[in-house]
């Protein structure tokens, strides 16, 4: 389980940038972890602007390749090599992700000092980062695109006076942790004999650009976080939806029945210079909504309850 989770959102708008507004991007701390989702032109600036090295990047996820969500690597991948980036950086994507990021990397003349891995995700997985999982949804848009579910490991929680009632080795509690089940000296013993219960992980939800789903309401269910796609505000609808997006509304819409705590609304249209417009519009439906904006950061509050073992 880590430490600390932050989000720093880099560009919120969509399509076509504006003064003060940038194309999509955001990173996600996981501890000294530094994963970036999407990566708009201008990227690399915003970093800059931020506090977050950009040396720091291990993982960048880009949710689909309209331009305006990946224009940003060929130039940050360029400093990285200037910078004397030597550790292998891994971008992973929907289908196309392969052909795509080769193509960013082969512009121009020059070479790399380091190797970049690229990785096709497959809609509806689950993959292992050790500190967290990511989950895949296929989003609804008009090209291969993904929703990205981040969701910090649970940890289960000793009970040291259990712990001394049943005389476990102390020096076997982390194998056991581990394992779920051990046998010493002859004797079987279940993490369940030692635990208190669970302590649930934290779970961030970005959208990337799609039309408004049902399924997205079960991938978001009791998120801490969901960034969500609200391109326009509701009286745009249908006309939104018709080009692969979502109204702040129904965005709202979406994060009441998947019972999620916060909800930031992103990929604004460039026709918006007041966002308020879009954030009422959220409200209306869920109060805990929110405006993100370029370099906003947010720390997503620790877990502190504990779901107990129904047999203690």
């Amino acid at each position: 389980m880590a430490s600390n989770i932050k989000i720093t959102f880099l560009g919120t708008g969509g399509a076509v940038p504006k003064p003060g507004r940038g194309l999509p991007s955001l990173a996600i701390h996981i501890d000294e972890i530094l994963n970036i989702f999407d990566c708009g032109e201008g990227t690399q600036k915003q970093l800059m602007k931020s506090e977050i090295s950009f040396m720091d990047i291990s993982n960048i996820f880009i949710s689909h390749f309209h331009a305006d969500h990946f224009l940003g690597l060929p130039g940050l991948i360029n400093t990285l090599s200037f910078s004397g980036r030597t550790e292998d950086l891994n971008i992973f994507g929907p289908e196309g992700a392969i052909k795509f990021v080769k193509k960013t990397t082969e512009l121009g003349y020059g070479s790399l000092n380091f190797n970049i891995n690229i990785y096709e995700l497959e809609p509806g997985k689950t993959y292992d980062f050790k500190k967290f999982y990511i989950k895949t949804l296929k989003a609804n848009h008009p090209v291969p695109s993904l929703s990205y579910s981040i969701e910090e490991k649970d940890i289960i929680k000793i009970d040291k006076n259990l712990v001394d009632k049943i005389k476990f080795p102390v020096y076997k509690l982390e194998e056991l942790r581990n394992r779920g089940e051990l046998e010493i000296n002859d004797k079987k013993y279940s993490i369940n004999d030692v635990s208190m219960g669970i302590k649930k992980g934290r779970k961030i939800v970005y959208s990337g650009d799609t039309r408004p789903t049902e399924s997205m309401i079960e991938f978001s269910r009791d998120a801490d976080v969901l960034i969500h796609d609200t391109t326009m505000d509701s009286s745009m609808e249908p006309t939104v939806n018709q080009y692969g997006h979502t109204s702040a509304k129904q965005a709202a819409i979406i994060a009441k029945k998947a019972n999620v705590k916060k909800l930031f609304l992103f990929h604004y249209s460039q026709r918006y210079t007041d966002l308020n417009i879009l954030l009422n519009d959220a409200k209306s439906v869920f109060l805990n909504s929110c405006l993100s904006h370029e370099l906003l950061s947010y720390d997503v509050p620790k877990i502190t309850k504990i779901i107990r073992w129904n047999s203690h």
